[in-house]
């Protein structure tokens, strides 16, 4: 098995449907971008109260993507 090289950037991701909403947004749009994603890690959970609702959530994650060409 060959090793790899990946790189991690940080996303925020937001919606107000969803913590799973918003982290597909998120990885949605960095893979426009961004070649070869291949997992992401959630690091922080938080959102917005409006009326004693949930308005918006928003989810901070590491995503990491490979730098070394596939073999």
């Amino acid at each position: 098995m060959p090793n790899h090289i990946y790189k991690k950037i940080d996303l925020v991701g937001s919606s107000s449907e969803s913590i799973t909403d918003a982290i597909s947004s998120a990885i949605e749009r960095a893979h426009k971008t961004t070649r070869n994603l291949e997992w992401f890690e959630v690091e922080q959970i938080r959102g917005s109260i409006s009326a004693g609702r949930v308005e918006q959530y928003q989810v901070v994650m590491k995503v990491g993507f490979r730098i070394d060409e596939p073999s």
